[in-house]
């Protein structure tokens, strides 16, 4: 399966019963839940640096985004709000952005089953220091109804360029939520796919179990990723699209510009290539991390925060270059 999944995300709301939530919460006590969160993952047996928003810069922030370890929302308002950070990056707790705390845990790879078994784990013993807002008959309160109930949000990141070539990926988005399901874009709610990286998420949190949303979610991908080798199966040996593979790898090893959109939708198809054995280059590991590396703010905070969109344009078309030397 990794020909079409990219990595698999566990992400649980939780609150403090004795603070209002995150939007009617005074800065000092938003202050003191970014302390005691912090003080409880002590316990984890996991390391975590923190990093308060309002301490970085706004570039570093949205290239956080990028790498998928805070939300669009959590940079919407900096102040009080914190992210704990494990070294690895695979697990990420934001402080304060809707809820009070937004556990995460991403893994490479369709690894829905370890990705929970280890949120769960720190969200036990986070319980134990926290006393996390509970109903006997809502289960898990949170700021947004729709995440009441296990108050988890499960998804898989997919790459279904033939699916998305055919258009038939757009039908099935448009039904999914008839199976408690929804398709987004690649950093999640109200974004864009692009390069054909989509989101596939649980919807329904209430009247079901963490297991059996789950289990949902992994049926679902399974059957997209039977649909998406079989539209592979019917487009790969056409000339057309052969053509459209081998391009891609000439612009990227061979371009001194390269805008982001451009360097998704050529990165999307390379990766075709790879996975579908019609190209011998970059593993689709690889790849996946080079598309991580190229965003525009991760470019930014890693080179130079001044950058005009030309000169990241510039230093884009470098990375990839060198990366298929």
């Amino acid at each position: 399966m990794s020909e079409a999944v990219v990595s698999t995300r566990i992400r649980l709301a939780r609150n403090l019963k004795e603070y209002p939530f995150p939007v009617r919460l005074p800065a000092d006590k938003a202050q003191e839940v970014v302390d005691k969160v912090g003080e409880a993952l002590k316990d984890c047996g996991i390391k975590f640096h923190r990093i308060d928003a309002d301490n970085v810069t706004d570039t570093i922030l949205v290239s956080m985004i990028e790498r998928h370890l805070v939300s669009p929302d959590f940079i919407s308002n900096e102040k009080g709000r914190a992210v704990y950070l494990s070294d690895d990056n695979t697990v990420s707790i934001m402080v304060n952005e809707e809820d009070h705390i937004r556990l995460q845990v991403i893994k490479d790879g369709f690894e829905l089953d370890e990705a929970f078994e280890l949120a769960d784990k720190i969200d036990n013993i986070l319980s134990k220091k926290l006393n996390f807002a509970f109903n006997d008959r809502l289960g898990y309160l949170t700021q947004c109804p729709t995440n009441l109930g296990t108050g988890m949000r499960a998804s898989v990141m997919l790459h279904l360029p033939a699916l998305d070539m055919s258009g038939t990926v757009y039908r099935i988005g448009a039904n999914l939520s008839k199976l408690g399901l929804t398709m987004r874009g690649l950093y999640g709610e109200s974004t864009k796919p692009a390069g054909a990286f989509f989101q596939l998420s649980n919807q329904v949190t209430l009247g079901i179990s963490e297991k059996a949303a789950i289990e949902n979610l992994k049926n679902i991908t399974t059957q997209l990723i039977s649909q998406e080798m079989r539209a592979r199966d019917g487009i790969l040996n056409r000339i057309e699209v052969e053509d459209k593979i081998s391009r891609a790898l000439g612009v990227l090893k061979t371009a001194k510009l390269m805008d982001h959109n451009e360097a998704m939708q050529l990165l999307s198809l390379v990766r075709l290539g790879v996975t579908s054995k019609k190209l011998e280059t970059l593993s689709a590991e690889s790849i996946d991390k080079l598309i991580v590396e190229i965003q525009p703010a991760s470019i930014m905070s890693r080179y130079s925060e001044t950058m005009s969109a030309q000169e990241r344009d510039i230093k884009r078309a470098q990375i990839i270059r060198k990366r298929f030397e």
